[in-house]
């Protein structure tokens, strides 16, 4: 067992194996933080949560049309605290979301796209592009949060690094704001739009993570609605230009 602070909340994990807790190492709360803070949710993992992710595994490989791969145990247990952290996040006003989320200056900038789209590519190429002055706070399943600003009916969107990273396993324990959502896709050249979201809205349901309880269902729903960030489409290649294009409009805008 072991407790992890993640997207300001303390969850407290009861495993089964040692590779949980090797992945989340950088979100694990001290002994004296574990003290001063209250315990958010408990998420505790059996062998039919292992056999679930296997059995979902198993499918989207047969789905996909590729050949069904096998996962050790404790890489599938990973997946399962993962998808219970975030079938509850929805109570605390946040939700997983599928994309490559950078930081420049302070400002978070997520890319999202069909798998295979190289949204991780177009985020390598702003690192390349901006040096140290670009963070990566998730390559892969950033934490979104939606916190209401005072008096207003708007809403502020909190990006927060994860542990579930990717293959390539690049985030930081890091919060920023969330400036803008980006939606890729492959092209000769390169071009970028404003778009509305209703536009937006497709994708963004599409790569969200989506409870199986009705009611956290209707909740991310809630969410998403509320989320106001600035929303653009890139159609881009991948060169370095595509980048330079991509940043230069959207930090600017």
């Amino acid at each position: 067992m072991f407790d992890i602070k993640l997207a300001d909340k303390r969850i407290s994990i009861i495993n089964l194996y040692s590779y949980s807790e090797e992945l989340c190492r950088n979100y694990i709360l001290g002994v004296n933080e574990s003290e001063l803070i209250p315990t958010d949710m408990t998420v505790k993992i059996s062998d039919y949560d292992i056999e679930y992710e296997r059995r979902k595994s198993e499918q989207e490989d047969l789905k996909e049309g590729i050949p069904v791969r096998h996962f050790d145990d404790d890489y599938l247990e990973s997946l399962a605290v993962y998808r219970k952290i975030a079938e509850k996040m929805p109570e605390y006003d946040t939700v997983l979301f599928h994309g490559s989320c950078i930081s420049v200056d302070g400002m978070g900038f997520l890319f999202t796209a069909k798998s295979g789209t190289g949204k991780s590519t177009h985020t390598r190429l702003w690192k390349e592009l901006l040096g140290d002055r670009a963070v990566m706070v998730n390559d892969d399943k950033p934490l979104i949060k939606i916190i209401r600003q005072d008096l207003e009916r708007k809403y502020d969107a909190i990006a927060y690094g994860t542990p579930w990273a990717g293959k390539h396993e690049l985030s930081y324990n890091i919060s920023v704001p969330l400036k803008a959502v980006c939606i890729l896709e492959r092209s000769r050249d390169n071009s970028i739009s404003r778009i509305s979201k209703v536009e937006a809205y497709p994708m963004l349901m599409q790569q969200v993570y989506r409870p199986s309880d009705t009611v956290t269902m209707k909740k991310t729903l809630d969410l998403i609605d509320m989320m106001d960030v600035k929303l653009y489409r890139l159609c881009c290649n991948m060169d370095i230009s595509a980048a330079e294009l991509s940043y230069r409009i959207m930090s600017m805008d």
